[in-house]
């Protein structure tokens, strides 16, 4: 009887925690939900990730659980995203430039980094890259460089980790690979262009 009401309290408590994700509709952190439903942040996390095994292991479902190193959050599934776009009547945009993919790439595989660094890699000045990025929320500066004029550095934000479904920077595919799709996508912003030029 004890093992019962122990396991219908942890099902509760289960059912407590994806009531407040939902609500939320972003990363909630593990002491704040601790702090809730009496559990230390440790055990938080833990019911967490038993919680995301279940949503993510069954790929047909419309919604998934993101594990972070201090919060979670519930999500819908990326596969869903054209269903989602059209039901709630929202329009296609957002995406990132070539450019600003290429610098993103920069920064999320060699942070921390300055603007100097990016400028110097690219060949070009990257003032506004940096700028969109900052707007979206997907870069931040995350101290100084201890050189003369004391230079930002740029490191990549939470938000980041969340768009590109992360739970850490070292799950970042080989940078190979990546800059070899930013390449691919600027030659082909390229030949957009020029057709446009012709026409």
């Amino acid at each position: 009887m004890e093992q019962i009401e122990k396991l219908t309290e942890i099902k509760q408590l289960e059912g407590a925690l994806e009531a407040i994700l939902f609500a939320a509709g972003h990363p909630v952190k593990y002491d704040k939900l601790g702090e809730v439903l009496s559990l230390t942040p440790r055990d938080t996390k833990r019911m967490a990730e038993h919680l995301a095994a279940s949503y993510n292991s069954d790929t047909t479902r419309g919604i998934m659980m993101l594990i972070f190193d201090d919060a979670c959050q519930l999500c819908t599934r990326e596969d869903y995203a054209p269903y989602i776009r059209e039901a709630l009547g929202i329009r296609r945009g957002g995406n990132l430039s070539a450019s600003s993919l290429e610098v993103l790439a920069i920064i999320a595989y060699n942070q921390p980094v300055t603007r100097s660094f990016i400028d110097t890699v690219r060949g070009v000045d990257s003032a506004y890259a940096v700028g969109s990025l900052m707007d979206k929320e997907l870069i931040e500066t995350v101290g100084k460089l201890d050189a003369p004029g004391r230079p930002s550095l740029l490191g990549t934000t939470q938000k980041f980790l969340r768009v590109f479904g992360l739970e850490d920077i070292s799950q970042l595919p080989e940078a190979e690979s990546v800059l070899a799709a930013v390449d691919a996508l600027s030659e082909q912003s390229a030949e957009e262009r020029e057709d446009s030029e012709e026409e």
